[in-house]
Parts: structure tokens; C-alpha cells; sequence
């Protein structure tokens, strides 16, 4: 599903505030329906690398986020990038920080949960350049231009970066100023919608013919991210879905976040509901956090590149190494995956499933590689089998939740709304011989050994969470309709009956006539 989908489809109740920012009085309000802020990060000889500039000048960020900002757009100096770089992070927003909750509520609202905007974390994404230059002290040019935003908006923000960037190196502040205010006169984000967005002569345009098209705001190469890991692909897969804790250490932050942000878009549609950081470095706030030895790794996943960490995290479960991706006809030899053997798999006979899927990969993607099929096709190739591979998973508990929910029959406008029943764990996993994944999947394993794991994850958590409130607000819903039926019908008796809204029900999504109705009413009905 992608959130601009359909040019020219209606807006969404109350798309109107969020095509504002919420509030079209207030200054830069579409340019931060997008970006937080704009940064230059460059290199002081007495600082080291500090902010140069922040633009819209009134932006507040904390000393805690200016600094991990300064850290992680540079490439650590063992990566030896010379030229232009490009890469992403992923930072904690301070405590305290106040943003828009309505226009946040109604983006999120529509929004698939993979491309909802971040509430408490924010991505930076980076265009690093660093080139020879002999009037600097130092010997080299070095600056870098970074989009700080909560959207997850990967594939259109550094399309933006690679317009943008290489003319603001020549020009400097003026140019971002252009670009920030050509950016706060674009229609803030609305799923459903497909937007152009000019910016610096060029239109960036989802979906129809522009001078550049954006087929996806959001998705990577997959082929190119995961080319040296395919054998190891349904392992990886298994570990995003249970969340364990896992390092990727890489050659350089481009191959480091795309890999880390390739890892935890595996299980889309599944949000991904773990801590993730695509480039990790020693001087990041959460650095002892993620590094302690007194207890268990933390679930999260980490992209680094500085070889200290392959000693501090010698003891993690999960180290994934890379080298530098070659696109050759043969799988690369230098990929080491650590404890290879004490990674679960599915089936309990070690090695089936893997080899399943080798054979898999061998007849499609493999064989893509050798007669020279488009990435871009590999990649659907890739995209799609990891699809099947997580609605097979994922199918049987939406079955059993959707049982869960009170039949509509139930809900009647004299009584509160009937509740969810709750969940069973041992009740769903005894659905499994007749509504399990093998209906749906060619792969042949311990299936249930993967739910009960998937049960101790935050992942499950957070899924159970998003659908019982999204059941919830349903059933509210229809409370909210057949109260409005009995109302209109001019129900009569002897009985004199009262019902008061709640004042904490959401009534976003009861249809326009009964948002009519009960704003007549005033929510308050006496028959």
C-alpha cells in the first residue's frame, strides 16, 4: 500500500488540517508536516564536527540532539569515504519534546503502521561530502547535509538529497533557503494521495509520469541490500520477526543503514517494533545503554562500521559482517554469519529450511544474477517472497483475532459496547493443525516453536496493541450507529432513557451522518 496512491482521490476526513500542518497560521507549517529541520554538520579543526547551520533558524533542537546529530552524519574514519556518501540514521528525541498530535493523529490514522510518522525517535538522512582541498587547513573539504525527520520516508529523501545536495555545496545557504521555502509550499503527506513536489526545477512525483518518479517513497534495493546474505535470508527474517538482538557490521554507513533498514522492512506489514539504529557509533548517547555486559543484549539492531565494536559486541547472539557487495554470478565467500549453527530456524531438522530456500534462491534470484536480470525485478523477486513469507505467518493470527471480536448482533444501544474476548495463546495455538501458515506456505517446519517465541517478542506486543485498539474503536463505532438508528427511529415507551458520548471516544471513525447526528444531539439522547 502506498500512502500516495490514486492522483486526484478524494482527500480523507481531515485532510484539510494536515495539507496545513494543522494550522495554516502558523510559520513553516507544511515544511514540518515533512522535515523537522534541515542541518549542515561540518568539520572543526578545535570541535571536531559541529552544526553550522540549522534551518528554519527557529527550530529547536536540545544540545543532546544537536550532538548526536554532529556524530552520526559523519562516516567513521575507518570508512575511508572519499567523494560523496549517502546514509541514514536514527536518533531519541529529548523527553519532552512537543509536536503536532493532531496533524500526527490524522496522518497515523490512515497511514500503514510501517510508514506511520515517529513519535519519540527522529531519522536523519545524510548527504556526506568529503574531497581534497588544498585552502583547508585540514587538507579536505568536508560537510554534510542532513534531512531530520519523523517520516520513515527513506527512498524520497535522498532523492530529494542527490537534487539538492551537490548544488548546495557550490552555493551554500542561499540555495537551502530556496529549498526549504520551496518545501513548506508543498500539501503536507495524505495516504491515498499522490502529490508533486517541485523542488529546485524538478518535480519529485509518486507514481505518474514526471521528470522524476518516485514508484515507492520508501523502499529500498532489496537485492542490492541483501545480495550477500541470500542464503542466510530466512534466518534473518525469523530474526526481525522475534526481534532478537543483532549487529550488522559493515564497511560503510551506506551499507550499514540500507542493510539495517533492508532487515526491518522484512517483515512488512508487520511493524517492526523494536529499537533500530542503521548507523551506530561510539559517541551515541545510548552507546553504554546497548554495550553493557551485566545483562542481556537489548532488542535492537545496530548498524556499525568502527572495528572497535567487533570486540564490544563479541558476545552478542546475533553478529551479521560484511564485506563490500560485488554483483558477480556467485554467492561472496567473505560474509560470515556469527554461530551460524546455534541460529534457529524453523524446522527442527537443522539445515531443511535453509536449504529450501537455497533452492528457492537458486531458481529465481540466483539465476536472475547469472543472465543478468534489472535489480529492480530481482527485488520485487525479493519483496514479494518476503511478503508471502510474513502474511503466511501472520494470516492465522488475524483469524483468531478477528474470532475474538463480540458479533454486531451484540451490540445494542441500551448496553455499553460488548468486549474483546481475550487473548489465548493455548487456544490459538490449537487452531493451528487447521488454519495454520501450511495452508499458505511451501515451507515445512516448527511453526508453533516460531509462535511461542514470537509471543515473548515486542513485535507480538506491539501487533496485539494496534489491532485491539483498531477492534476497539470499531466496536465503539457501532455502539455509536445503533444508538443513532434508535434515536432516529423515535423509539417511544415508558421508560425514560439516557446515553452520554464518553468523552474519550474517538469519533473519527463513525460515518459523516453520525458525526452529524451527534454533533446535533450534543452526544446526548433522551427518548
Amino acid at each position: 500500500m502506498n500512502p500516495f496512491d490514486g492522483f486526484g482521490s478524494p482527500r480523507h476526513d481531515g485532510a484539510e488540517e494536515v495539507a496545513d500542518g494543522g494550522d495554516s497560521r502558523c510559520p513553516w507549517a507544511r515544511f514540518s508536516s515533512w522535515l523537522e529541520c534541515v542541518c549542515v554538520v561540518t568539520f572543526d579543526l578545535e570541535l571536531g564536527q559541529a552544526i553550522e547551520l540549522v534551518y528554519p533558524q527557529d527550530v529547536k533542537l536540545t544540545e543532546k540532539e544537536k550532538t548526536s546529530i554532529c556524530y552520526l552524519s559523519f562516516p567513521d574514519s575507518y570508512s575511508g569515504c572519499l567523494g560523496d556518501t549517502q546514509f541514514s540514521f536514527r536518533l531519541r528525541q529529548s523527553v519532552g519534546r512537543r509536536a503536532s498530535k493532531l496533524r500526527d493523529d490524522i496522518y497515523n490514522r490512515d497511514a500503514p503502521v510501517t510508514l506511520q510518522r515517529e513519535t519519540a525517535h527522529f531519522f536523519g538522512y545524510v548527504y556526506f561530502r568529503q574531497v581534497k582541498d588544498v585552502s583547508v587547513k585540514r587538507g579536505y573539504f568536508q560537510k554534510s547535509l542532513v534531512l531530520v525527520s519523523r517520516l520513515p520516508y527513506t527512498h524520497l529523501f535522498h532523492s530529494l538529497l542527490q537534487i539538492i545536495a551537490p548544488e548546495f555545496f557550490e552555493k551554500l545557504e542561499p540555495c537551502l533557503e530556496a529549498v526549504c521555502n520551496e518545501i513548506d509550499q508543498w500539501l503536507s503527506p495524505v495516504p491515498g494521495l499522490t502529490l508533486n513536489l517541485p523542488v529546485m526545477g524538478v518535480v519529485l512525483q509518486n507514481l505518474l509520469p514526471a521528470p522524476t518518479v518516485l514508484p515507492t517513497i520508501h523502499e529500498l534495493d532489496l537485492f542490492r541490500c541483501f545480495q550477500s546474505v541470500l542464503i542466510h535470508l530466512q534466518m534473518l527474517w525469523e530474526l526481525m520477526l522475534l526481534g532478537e538482538p543483532v549487529v550488522v557490521m559493515a564497511p560503510s554507513p551506506t551499507v550499514s543503514s540500507e542493510t539495517v533498514l533492508a532487515l526491518v522492512s522484512s517483515i512488512s506489514p508487520m511493524k517492526f517494533c523494536c529499537d533500530f539504529r542503521p548507523y551506530f557509533t561510539i559517541h551515541d548517547s545510548e552507546f553504554r545503554e546497548y554495550t553493557t555486559r551485566t545483562q542481556a543484549p537489548p532488542n535492537v539492531v545496530l548498524g556499525v562500521t568502527n572495528p572497535y565494536f567487533i570486540k564490544t559486541f563479541q558476545n552478542w547472539p546475533h553478529i551479521v559482517r560484511l564485506g563490500e557487495i560485488r554483483m558477480t554470478g556467485d554467492l561472496p565467500k567473505q560474509v560470515k554469519v556469527k554461530k551460524l549453527s546455534k541460529l534457529k530456524t524453523l524446522d527442527t531438522k537443522p539445515g531443511n529450511l535453509l536449504v529450501r530456500l537455497i533452492s528457492w534462491l537458486e531458481t529465481r534470484v540466483l539465476q536472475g544474477i547469472q543472465r543478468k536480470r534489472p535489480p529492480e525485478v530481482q527485488s520485487a523477486i525479493l519483496r514479494r517472497h518476503l511478503l508471502e513469507l510474513t502474511q503466511s505467518f501472520i494470516i492465522p493470527l488475524e483469524r483468531y483475532m478477528a474470532s475474538l471480536m463480540p458479533l454486531q448482533r451484540s451490540v445494542t444501544p441500551w448496553k455499553t459496547p460488548p468486549q474483546i474476548r481475550p487473548f489465548s495463546q493455548d487456544e490459538f495455538m490449537s487452531t493451528l493443525d487447521h488454519t495454520g501458515p501450511q495452508l499458505t506456505s511451501m515451507l515445512k517446519g516448527d511453526w508453533m516453536g516460531l509462535y511461542r517465541k514470537f509471543f515473548r517478542s515486542p513485535n507480538f506486543d506491539g501487533w496485539y496493541r494496534q489491532r485491539h485498539k483498531e477492534m476497539t474503536q470499531k466496536l465503539e463505532s457501532l455502539h455509536l450507529e445503533v444508538v443513532c438508528e434508535a434515536v432516529s427511529s423515535g423509539t417511544s415507551g415508558s421508560v425514560r432513557h439516557t446515553w452520554i458520548c464518553p468523552s474519550h471516544l474517538d469519533l473519527s471513525d463513525t460515518s459523516g451522518s453520525v458525526r452529524h447526528k451527534l454533533t446535533n444531539l450534543e452526544c446526548f439522547f433522551f427518548f
